[in-house]
């Protein structure tokens, strides 16, 4: 047995203890307003399951016909969120994260971010907040090199990025609950795919004018959920990335809810923030979904011979279908830029 297959089977213990009563004690009631504008307009857009780690459970997002909202309801308890977010970040999930966050593609993105508020600030201190192990601050500090760093997040990975120099300070924790502690101490304070993450956004952005100083920057990039892709993929849009993205803010949602706060937006970009993987994403989700599960804990058991084989033989076949798609996402991104495809947006405002 190798060293993955223990831990697994370590680990199988503890999952099943959590299963063993069912996953509907991870959801909240299901709302019948919409925690953006109150409307009861609701209806439901997309049913799904975890496409990624295949962890037991439907989710459900539901659209506000009245503003444009969507959101996940019912909505993860706290311990619904401990529970799916486990061995995805952190544990099982560590290694191929790093990666991901290590590629060439991610770094060329986050210098792309950072590099979006350079036309309008030359930051002295900078909070990057859900950071995870900083590897947004480390190239974003290419950028800015005189700026000073500091990360936030709830888990372990801020700790690890301030002990490896990739940030200077850590906060771990809430950020609506520590950001009184750092009020008007920072000049940018940026959420890069952390919104869609947190159950109130509208708390985290009131935490985000809190601990910037007078004149300082708010960098918030999150799905878009108006892109076309979100209606011709449909469940297969990487976006939706149940459960963990609680909500989905169409733009002229979050730029009216910044304005309200007392910030003025300086810029919202589409085509810059767009990531040209949808098509490839799909396909990919589809191919892992169609195959046989591979051994994790949260499955009752470990996969048999003939279904490693099987597994196997379909990512043999995955793979050519999966870059296929990639060089058709890299095709037409100038087009999605351009057409409404685009899956993300960028939005920096000043606070007043």
């Amino acid at each position: 047995m190798t060293a993955q297959a223990e831990t697994v089977a370590e680990l199988r213990h503890r999952y099943r203890r959590d299963l063993a009563p069912g996953v509907e004690r991870f959801f909240e009631p299901r709302r019948v307003t919409c925690p953006w504008c109150s409307s009861d307009r609701l209806r439901e857009r997309l049913r799904t399951t975890d496409l990624i780690q295949h962890k037991p459970g439907t989710f459900v997002v539901e659209e506000c016909r009245a503003c444009g909202h969507r959101f996940q309801n019912p909505r993860l308890t706290p311990e619904g969120l401990d529970f799916y977010y486990r061995d995805f970040y952190d544990g099982l999930g560590a290694r191929t994260a790093d990666l991901i966050f290590r590629s060439p593609g991610s770094e060329a993105r986050h210098r792309a971010v950072a590099r979006s508020v350079a036309p309008f600030t030359d930051p002295r201190r900078w909070l990057d907040v859900g950071t995870g192990h900083g590897h947004f601050p480390k190239v974003a500090k290419e950028v800015f090199p005189r700026t000073a760093f500091d990360g936030l997040d709830l888990g372990e990975g801020v700790e690890t990025a301030a002990r490896e120099g990739r940030i200077e300070e850590a906060h771990r924790g809430s950020f609506t609950e520590l950001a009184d502690g750092m009020a008007g101490h920072y000049d940018v304070v940026s959420m890069h795919h952390y919104l869609e993450h947190t159950p109130d956004p509208r708390r985290q952005l009131t935490a985000a004018r809190t601990a910037l100083r007078p004149g300082g920057l708010l960098l918030v990039e999150v799905p878009n959920p108006e892109s076309a892709y979100a209606t011709l993929l449909g469940r297969w849009w990487l976006p939706w990335f149940q459960p963990q993205h609680l909500h989905l803010i169409p733009s002229r949602n979050l730029r009216g809810a910044v304005c309200e706060l007392g910030f003025t937006v300086v810029t919202t970009e589409r085509g810059a923030a767009h990531q040209p993987v949808d098509l490839a994403a799909a396909v990919a989700l589809r191919m892992f979904d169609l195959m046989p599960r591979g051994d994790a804990p949260w499955h009752p058991g470990p996969p048999t011979a003939l279904a490693r084989s099987l597994r196997t033989a379909v990512l043999a076949a995955a793979l050519p279908a999966v870059a296929a798609a990639y060089g058709l996402d890299r095709l037409v991104a100038p087009v999605a830029r351009r057409a409404g495809l685009s899956n993300a947006y960028r939005l920096v405002a000043r606070r007043d």
